[in-house]
């Protein structure tokens, strides 16, 4: 039996994930088959100038889509787009956030268009990003 669908909201909870720690990059490279040293090799994180490993930037997308998903199920999400903008350090906690920018009809098709971001403790914004959902209704 399916589970219901999660009721949508008119606004969309942030997705607090924890802090990056090196064993979710780690991880995070075994799973994407994205091995690149200077996210998980302290070495060759320095030996390109960077005083530590720093999170895939694909990372963040993945929270990103978890963010979207938590709140309508994944069939709903028409389109997402994200431009990075910073790097995000090993054990800094990122809070991803949308926000409803508009609701529109699309042939016959209500959709939400939402603002992403990806941001840092000390306000630093990781990622810029847009997602269009469609929206349950007339």
């Amino acid at each position: 039996m399916n589970s219901p669908a999660p009721a949508v909201t008119t606004s969309v909870p942030e997705l607090r994930p924890g802090a990056v720690s090196r064993t979710t990059l780690a991880l995070f490279a075994g799973a994407s088959g994205d091995h690149n040293p200077i996210h998980i090799d302290i070495d060759s994180a320095r030996a390109s100038g960077m005083d530590d490993v720093f999170a895939h930037g694909m990372l963040s997308m993945a929270y990103l889509g978890r963010l979207l998903t938590d709140w309508v199920p994944q069939s709903r999400i028409l389109e997402l787009s994200t431009r990075f903008t910073a790097i995000t350090p090993v054990l800094a906690q990122p809070v991803f956030r949308a926000e409803i920018t508009g609701i529109e009809t699309v042939d016959g098709e209500q959709r939400a268009h939402l603002d992403l971001t990806a941001e840092l403790a000390d306000g630093t914004k990781t990622l810029a990003g847009k997602a269009v959902v469609a929206w349950p209704g007339a």
